[in-house]
C-alpha cells in the first residue's frame, strides 16, 4: 500500500492538474479497467483502438481508489480523487516503478532489441550469467524466469505492459537476483512499456522491415528500437555500478544510424566486418555451430553451440559482447555459457518422430528472418525445402509480398496457409501473396501451394517430403494461440507437426489442433 502523494512526488512527467489527493492510498496499478480491485490506481490511456477515460466510470464502480489520465479536472467528476498528466503512458511506467519502489536499481538491467534473434539473444546472455554463477532472471515475449519460477508473458509477442514488467523486476530483486536480461520490442519501447527499467546494456541484434503498420515508416520503426540506447543515459546511479553500454551490430544497416546517435561506451560485433568481437572459420552442421571468437585485438575462443545457422553466429557475438565487455564475465566461462544455452522453443526447433528426413519450426515471420531460416535449411540438407507459412492480417501488408518473393527464390516448394488473419479476408491474404510468389518462379500445382488451413498445410508438406528433404512451418514457433476474427483458438505448430508427423508414419497418440478453416 502506498500513498498516492507519494507515488507522484518524483514523477518526470510533468502533473498539469490534481484534486482530492490526500489521504488516497493505492494498493495496485492497471490500464485496464476490468482489472481494477478496490484501492487500485486507474491509468486512462489515450490512443490507439480506444480511449482508457471512457472507462473511468467502470473504473470507479469496481473500486478505484484515483484515477490518472490526461483529459482536464473539468470533464472528470469532482468528488473523483484525480491527477492530470501530460502524457499517460510515461506516468504509467514510472507510477509503476515507484509502487515496486524503483525495483531496477538494485538490478544491473540489460535490454535486447532487434527486429529478429531478440529472444534467442536474450536467452544466450541469460545462460552466460546463469553459468558464471551469477543470479540471473529474464523478461522475454517467451516468458518470465524468476529464479525457478517460470511465467507466462502472453499469447503473442510483445514485451508485457509497464506494470507487469515493474512486478516482474521486483519479484527479481526480493529474490536476491543481481542481474536481469530484458527483451525490448519497438512497441515496448515506443509505448514506454520498459521506460523506468534503468537499462545498463543495450543491446540491438538488428533492425529491418518490420511493424512498418504501426510505426508508418522504417525510419520511425528504427528510432522505437533506438530509445533502448537513450534510455541507457538517463539510468540512475547504481551501488553495483553503471555500465552504460551499447552493443552494436557492424553488420547490420542501422549501424551508421546507431553510431552516431549514441555519444556514451560502444561496443560492436560483426561475421564479417572489422569489430571489437568478431568470428573467425565457422563451422556449419545439422546439429550446431563450431567458430572462433577474435576480442581485444588478438584474444581467441572457442565457441560451441548446439543452435545452428550463420544467423546464431551473430546473436551469440551480441551476447558474448554483452557479457565479456559489459559484465565483466571472464571468457572461458562466457563460452561455456554459451555451449550450455539450449535451443530456444519455437526456433528452428526439430521435430522428431523418426521419420527420414529433417522437420523444423521457426519463429521466422519478418521477410530477413524467413531468408535466414531458409539459407540455414540449405546448410542442413542437400535434399529439397518445403517451407509452410502465411502472414498476419491488420499487420503490414508490404512483408506479404516480401516473404512470398523470398520463399519462391531459396525453397523448393512454398506452402501458402493462415498465420492469424484476423478480420482481414483469409482468400485475400493468400491471393496477394501467391501473386508475389508467380512472380518469382512459383508454380502453382507444382512448387507453390495455396492451403488455407494451416494443419492441412503442415500436414501436405509432410506428404510431399522424401527422404532427406526438410520441412519447415514458419512465422508461428512458440506462440500458443492463432486468431481468426477476434476469436484466438489454440494452436502450436510443433503439435500440428508431430501430428501431421505421427499420421504419414501411422503412430498413435498426437491429433491435429482445430482452427475454423477446417470447416470450410
Amino acid at each position: 500500500m502506498k500513498r498516492l502523494e507519494e507515488l507522484i512526488q518524483n514523477l518526470p512527467v510533468k502533473v498539469l492538474a490534481a484534486q482530492n489527493l490526500s489521504g488516497v492510498k493505492v494498493s495496485g496499478i492497471v490500464l485496464d479497467s476490468r482489472q481494477v480491485q478496490p484501492g487500485y490506481l486507474f491509468v486512462a490511456l489515450s490512443g490507439g483502438n480506444t480511449d482508457g477515460h471512457r472507462f473511468i466510470p467502470s473504473a470507479v464502480e469496481r473500486g478505484a481508489a484515483a484515477v490518472v489520465g490526461s483529459k482536464p479536472l473539468s470533464e472528470v467528476p469532482s468528488d473523483l480523487p484525480y491527477i492530470q498528466v501530460e502524457e499517460t503512458r510515461p506516468a504509467l511506467a514510472y507510477l509503476s516503478a515507484a509502487f515496486f519502489d524503483y525495483p531496477a536499481r538494485s538490478l544491473t538491467v540489460i535490454g535486447v532489441t532487434g527486429t529478429d534473434g531478440k529472444t534467442t539473444t536474450s536467452t544466450i546472455i541469460y545462460s552466460i550469467l546463469r553459468s558464471a554463477g551469477l543470479k540471473a532472471g529474464i523478461i522475454s515475449t517467451v516468458n518470465a524466469v524468476i529464479g525457478d519460477e517460470v511465467i507466462d508473458t502472453g499469447f503473442h509477442v510483445t514485451t508485457p505492459e509497464a506494470p507487469d514488467v515493474q512486478r516482474y523486476l521486483a519479484k527479481m530483486r526480493d529474490a536476491g537476483l543481481t542481474h536481469v536480461v530484458l527483451e525490448a520490442t519497438s512497441h515496448g519501447l515506443a509505448q514506454d512499456r520498459v521506460t523506468a527499467c534503468e537499462f545498463d546494456i543495450g543491446v540491438v541484434t538488428n533492425i529491418t522491415h518490420e511493424h512498418l503498420d504501426y510505426h508508418g515508416s522504417y525510419e520511425a520503426y528504427r528510432a522505437a528500437k533506438a530509445r533502448l540506447f537513450q534510455h541507457l543515459q538517463s539510468t540512475v546511479e547504481k551501488p553495483q555500478g553503471n555500465p552504460r553500454l551499447a552493443v552494436l551490430n557492424r553488420d547490420d544497416q542501422s549501424y551508421d544510424y546507431l553510431n552516431d546517435l549514441i555519444s556514451g561506451r560502444k561496443l560492436t560485433y560483426s561475421v564479417v566486418n572489422q569489430a571489437d568481437f568478431m568470428a573467425l572459420h565457422p563451422e556449419y552442421t545439422p546439429r550446431g555451430l563450431v567458430f572462433q571468437v577474435c576480442f581485444e585485438g588478438e584474444k581467441l575462443i572457442e565457441i560451441h553451440s548446439r543452435l545452428v545457422g550463420e544467423y546464431n553466429i551473430s546473436n551469440i557475438l551480441a551476447a558474448l559482447t554483452a557479457t565479456i565487455g559489459g559484465v565483466g564475465i571472464p571468457p572461458a566461462e562466457a563460452a561455456l555459457g554459451v555451449e550450455r544455452t539450449n535451443p530456444v522453443p519455437g526456433r528452428m526447433e526439430q521435430i522428431d518422430l523418426g521419420q527420414d528426413f529433417i522437420a523444423i519450426v521457426d519463429f521466422a515471420h519478418t521477410p530477413n528472418a524467413l531468408k535466414r531460416a531458409l539459407q540455414t535449411a540449405r546448410q542442413m540438407t542437400s535434399g529439397k525445402v518445403i517451407a509452410v507459412f502465411g502472414s498476419a492480417g491488420l499487420r503490414d501488408r508490404l512483408k506479404r509480398r516480401m516473404m512470398a518473393e523470398t520463399s519462391a527464390e531459396l525453397a523448393d516448394v512454398t506452402i501458402l496457409t493462415a498465420e492469424d488473419p484476423r478480420t482481414e479476408s483469409l482468400e485475400e491474404i493468400l491471393e496477394e501473396m501467391a501473386k508475389a510468389a508467380r512472380s518469382s518462379g512459383g508454380v502453382e500445382g507444382k512448387n507453390l501451394f495455396r492451403v488455407a488451413d494451416r494443419g492441412a498445410a503442415i500436414r501436405l508438406a509432410v506428404q510431399l517430403a522424401k527422404p532427406g528433404d526438410l520441412v519447415m512451418a514458419l512465422g508461428k514457433g512458440h506462440e500458443q494461440s492463432m486468431c481468426f476474427g477476434e476469436i484466438e483458438y489454440p494452436w502450436d505448430d510443433r503439435v500440428a507437426m508431430r501430428a501431421a508427423l505421427a499420421e504419414r508414419m501411422g503412430l498413435q497418440g498426437h491429433s491435429m489442433p482445430y482452427l475454423p478453416t477446417q470447416d470450410k
